[in-house]
């Protein structure tokens, strides 16, 4: 614990890690917000619009892990001050995300009902799901933009400038729910339909001031066309290298959890329901533990970068005592209080209810493993540039334990949801197993500049 009187540590983890945890705050309230609305309208719609983000959940994912992987150059880069190369990076990153949110557009705005009956086949939620899908897709390509400026912010020292635009598209996001799902001041109700306007509203409110903020002043991203395209076939391999693991990592690894959202479907709708609910309420007990992972990303990278790999160890270890010791609180708070949460949604099926609470107990008796496994994974090991590493670590306990669990508990042995997602946390144990002896081996230090 004497990583407490590190006043210099503190201070960079505290500037770092506070506006992306306010961030992930935002983020995660505004869903819960989404959810809360959403619940006025029965476990149908719950259902629908959770099973039919499970496309853009997928989607984000693989952006995360192209944007997460181009965060390794560039908070190594902007340990040195490479200017030029930052803008490089961010221009492959936009490049690559925006690629891949046109072919995610064209799946959501044109083969939504499709998409939808591969997690359920209830024909009413399959109706609601594609409804809401069709139009959320469209905001699908300037998230991806907007996200890649942001997280390279975070990478420059700048976290301060995605929390504040995020506060703006909450807040943009919850008046345009309130106004189109219930049809408030003459405009029309609209349902889950409204949602995703809002949403989309709210997505193009967020990209209008993340450029201008960017634009507005001469910084490390404001980059001209020329600039973020002056990447050559050298460039772009060592590039591709360093960031493929990560891309194939996230998009595994989400591809697994929406297979987990498949397994669970398949249970019934009422299941369907109560996972969308406690995956909602986990994440706000989560925004902490991101926001610790992205600091530690950022820091170990730029210590790295510095050439300072003795520091760049004592900072992985205090960043994952941290984690671990801050995942115990969280879970005891989240397993000790589920009655309290739950008030805040109305109309909640008794069956529901009790489903959920259950869920909620069971999350978060066993939090701290995956706040543990979230920053060895994603602040160490990546930060570090060991991505391999982390791509096959993720990838194996998902697709070798999770997902075969999943479906043993849910199609063949058939148990409810809650004794299935037990089974599916044993993918949570053996990334710990693993992960934490990793980082103490030092063999993730990777100076990739």
């Amino acid at each position: 614990m004497k990583f407490w009187k590190d006043k210099k540590f503190l201070k960079s983890m505290l500037v770092v890690a506070i506006p992306i945890a306010l961030q992930n705050l935002i983020t995660s309230s505004l869903n819960m917000v989404d959810t809360l609305m959403i619940s006025d309208l029965g476990r149908t719609s719950i259902a629908a619009v959770g099973l039919a983000n499970q496309v853009f959940f997928f989607y984000m994912l693989i952006t995360f892990g192209i944007n997460s992987g181009s965060a390794i150059f560039i908070s190594q880069y902007w340990g040195r001050r490479d200017i030029p190369n930052i803008k490089r990076v961010l221009g492959l990153a936009i490049t690559l995300s925006t690629a891949t949110g046109i072919i995610f557009t064209i799946a959501g705005l044109f083969f939504p009902e499709f998409l939808m009956r591969l997690f359920i086949k209830e024909p009413n939620v399959v109706k609601l799901g594609s409804e809401y899908l069709r139009i959320v897709s469209l905001s699908y390509i300037i998230t991806a933009i907007g996200f890649s400026y942001s997280i390279a912010l975070r990478s420059t020292g700048r976290p301060n400038v995605p929390m504040k635009v995020s506060a703006i598209s909450f807040v943009t996001n919850t008046v345009f729910n309130y106004l189109l799902i219930f049809g408030k001041f003459g405009f029309p109700a609209l349902g889950v339909k409204g949602a995703a306007l809002g949403t989309l509203i709210a997505r193009i409110v967020e990209i209008v001031f993340i450029l201008y903020v960017v634009y507005s002043e001469v910084g490390p991203l404001s980059a001209r066309p020329r600039e973020l395209m002056d990447w050559d076939r050298e460039f772009f391999g060592r590039y591709l290298r360093t960031v493929s693991p990560v891309i194939v990592n996230e998009g595994f690894w989400s591809l697994g959890q929406v297979l987990y959202s498949i397994a669970y479907a398949s249970i019934g709708e009422e299941a369907a329901a109560a996972i969308q609910l406690t995956i909602t309420i986990q994440n706000i007990f989560f925004v902490l533990i991101r926001g610790l992972a992205n600091a530690c990303a950022v820091m170990v990278g730029n210590k790295i970068g510095e050439g300072d790999k003795e520091e760049s160890f004592n900072y992985a270890i205090k960043f994952m005592t941290m984690s671990t010791t801050l995942g115990l609180i969280l879970g005891i708070i989240m397993a000790t209080t589920p009655d309290l949460v739950l008030k805040i949604f109305r109309n909640l099926d008794p069956s529901l209810y009790d489903t959920v609470k259950i869920l909620l107990i069971i999350m978060g008796s066993t939090f701290f493993i995956r706040g543990t496994n979230s920053t060895v994974i994603v602040g160490i090991l990546r930060g570090g540039g060991d991505t391999k590493f982390s791509m096959f670590l993720e990838m194996g306990a998902v697709w070798l334990v999770g997902v075969p669990l999943a479906f043993l508990g849910a199609k063949i042995l058939k148990w409810p949801v809650h004794y299935v997602v037990i089974l599916v946390i044993l993918e949570e144990v053996v990334k710990f197993a693993i992960g934490v002896p990793r980082v103490l081996s030092r063999k993730w230090m990777k100076d990739l500049t």
